[in-house]
């Protein structure tokens, strides 16, 4: 196979992009106890500017937000101010900037969030499954089911988060619907018992998800909005149903959202190639795909086969900053340090080497 697709421009939003890959969001952890991103995370993304689009770690809209331990904030002024110098690192090195809003949802501790803070969801329904607190792994709790004032308040706090993301100095921003956190909770029938507008029918279960797409569009402009789903993805105790369940959720979703002519779609596919044709095929602008396990051969593949417009990097990226330059050179990667990707300080962070004489 063939990487020559991934070296052509491309246009995304209001970013032209010299190439097809892009550094997908992953959680890192380095964050200090605010939620302030510091100098080490400016130098991490810095490091990763050749990628072009920068997608980051999942970032809390709000105190409620938040489900691991030192991961930032984007709500209050000093976050903002440490993303500054993030997005001024990310620029000098050419690249765009797009920060993830992360809202956790039940996926939570009490003993990792501010003041102590029952965790949220659709309904009171516990994940069933353990997370990292500072004394150990712990068991997370059943959470507090979200008013309909209280959904309309998370609603603006995306609102707010977002306009603090391009107060940054940020390009845009991407909502986080993926991964068994609290947008993909609101579409799961397992995790979402609501009887009120906000849950029940495909429709009902989509309204949470639409609604924060509306507002941060708005207020934001939807050309620096993208949104990451992720059909099927069992994660945080999500189970969304058999395959039929599964496409009348998604395709009623994403044919809500593409009215919405965001920026991307940035999906986390595990295998039903049937869904995501359909979903190019309505999808007006933009198309990310990640796949687990991708070697580099294949980093390619989804956009030869019209899948994909842009092939985020994960892994690989964490261990290269230089990742593009190997691509291009056909170079050896690094390998990963599995020990050093969650929690601490330069070791496994900063520290990777790059090429030398490329």
């Amino acid at each position: 196979m063939t990487l020559s697709s991934l070296w052509q421009p491309f246009t995304l939003g209001r970013v032209e992009l010299s190439h097809r890959l892009a550094l997908a969001p992953m959680t890192r952890n380095r964050a200090n106890a605010d939620g302030t991103p510091g100098d080490l995370v400016a130098e991490y993304y810095g490091q990763r500017a050749s990628l072009g689009l920068l997608i980051t770690e999942g970032v809390q809209p709000s105190a409620d937000g938040q489900g691991y331990l030192n991961t930032p904030g984007i709500y209050a002024p000093e976050h903002i101010a440490g993303w500054q110098k993030v997005s001024d690192a990310v620029h000098a090195g050419g690249g765009t900037l797009y920060i993830q809003l992360m809202h956790a949802g039940r996926t939570s501790h009490p003993d990792n969030t501010p003041h102590h803070r029952q965790p949220v969801a659709p309904s009171a329904i516990a994940s069933g499954e353990e997370i990292p607190t500072l004394t150990g792994k712990q068991q997370m709790p059943v959470p507090r089911e979200l008013s309909v004032e209280d959904i309309q308040t998370t609603i603006a706090d995306f609102r707010h988060a977002a306009a603090s993301a391009i107060a940054a100095g940020a390009d845009g921003v991407e909502i986080h619907g993926a991964n068994g956190y609290l947008l993909h909770q609101f579409l799961s029938p397992n995790a979402n018992h609501r009887s009120d507008s906000y849950g029940g029918s495909v429709e009902n279960r989509s309204r949470f998800v639409i609604e924060v797409a509306q507002a941060v569009a708005e207020e934001i402009g939807a050309d620096r909005v993208g949104i990451r789903l992720s059909p099927s993805m069992p994660l945080g105790g999500i189970n969304e149903g058999d395959v039929a369940d599964v496409r009348a959720q998604y395709r009623h979703l994403v044919g809500e959202l593409a009215e919405l002519n965001l920026a991307y779609l940035h999906l986390h596919h595990v295998g039903d190639d049937e869904l995501l044709q359909s979903f190019r095929e309505v999808w007006p602008t933009a198309v990310l795909v990640v796949r687990y396990g991708r070697t580099r051969e294949q980093l390619a593949a989804d956009i030869d086969a019209g899948f994909a417009d842009i092939a985020p990097v994960g892994r690989m990226a964490l261990a290269n900053p230089d990742v593009v330059e190997r691509l291009r050179a056909e170079a050896p990667m690094n390998e990963l340090d599995p020990a050093t990707i969650y929690g601490g300080g330069a070791a496994g962070y900063t520290d990777y080497p790059v090429l030398v004489n490329v």
